[in-house]
């Protein structure tokens, strides 16, 4: 993409991640179906959780785009979609800038929740901004020691579900968890093949994730296992919806179709095709099981 221009809007596109923004979306979207079929959805709430949610994975992609390439971890090796920084397309500065007033803007948003939720919600977001820059960024970044995957399920599923839940219901539920735990364990495959992928140079760039920790065989089968829980954990909403417990479970066959073509990749920039197919995945799971909650 030579021909996207310095600091552009386009590069600015291009610099969210538009593929990987279903693990903002997914998680309140369902925790929206979640609290509509216990008669407790409410519009505004829900609609400020998802500007928040959206906000705050564009500022994390953004902070990642920044620290990775302030520790090298960018380089000529890395396989990936191009990132914005390392490609020229936004300088580290404008990209630092662009991380701040996101989460800015993202903070904004979230004061509306202060309302619905009161004070504690201060807690909460602050607790989220921290926790996404520390993703890449600070003396113990996640991201370089194996614990990535654990702050997309807290983060990505029991934050985004459960509090969307209850801003918009005004109470706690056994279901919003496990809702959280099954579209958390779908937006783990987003991180789950971007590190398969990039085992060699992670490994090389001294980032260690849980690819590099356990290995390439691991990585595999944990990006199948995750995709099985994520399905079958909703056969619990058996006595709630019978919908809800078996709709999720037609998205098993696209799951497993996206496992053998990775499986049959293996390795290098073709894997690329698969990352989306596993965001398309996670949007799959998140419709079977709000369309399943709600009817």
């Amino acid at each position: 993409m030579k021909d996207v221009k310095q600091n552009s809007p386009r590069a600015w596109l291009l610099a969210t991640r538009p593929k990987t923004l279903a693990a903002g979306s997914v998680p309140v979207l369902t925790a929206s179906a979640l609290a509509y079929s216990m008669g407790g959805f409410r519009l505004i709430p829900a609609i400020l959780c998802l500007l928040f949610a959206l906000l705050a994975q564009i500022a994390s992609n953004f902070s990642n785009d920044y620290f990775d390439f302030i520790k090298k971890t960018d380089n000529e090796q890395r396989l990936g979609p191009a990132r914005a920084v390392a490609s020229g397309w936004i300088t580290p500065r404008y990209m630092l800038y662009g991380t701040i007033v996101v989460i800015a803007v993202a903070c904004f948003f979230g004061l509306g929740l202060i309302y619905y939720g009161g004070w504690a919600m201060i807690v909460l977001g602050a607790v989220c901004v921290l926790s996404l820059l520390a993703y890449t960024a600070g003396p113990f970044p996640l991201a370089y020691n194996g614990l990535g995957d654990v702050f997309v399920l807290a983060f990505f599923g029991w934050v985004a579900v459960i509090f969307s839940f209850y801003l918009q219901t005004g109470y706690f539920d056994s279901y919003a968890f496990v809702a959280g735990t099954s579209v958390g364990l779908g937006a783990i495959n987003i991180l789950v093949l971007n590190n398969y992928r990039d085992r060699e140079n992670d490994k090389n760039s001294n980032k260690r994730t849980t690819i590099v920790l356990f290995g390439e065989t691991f990585g595999r089968y944990f990006y199948l296992v995750n995709g099985f829980l994520a399905s079958l954990l909703c056969l619990c909403f058996i006595q709630l919806s019978i919908w809800a417990a078996l709709l999720p479970l037609l998205y098993l066959p696209f799951h497993i179709s996206t496992w053998k073509t990775m499986c049959n990749i293996n390795k290098g920039k073709e894997l690329n095709k698969v990352l989306g197919l596993t965001a398309r995945n996670l949007v799959i799971l998140g419709i079977l099981l709000s369309v399943g909650l709600i009817v």
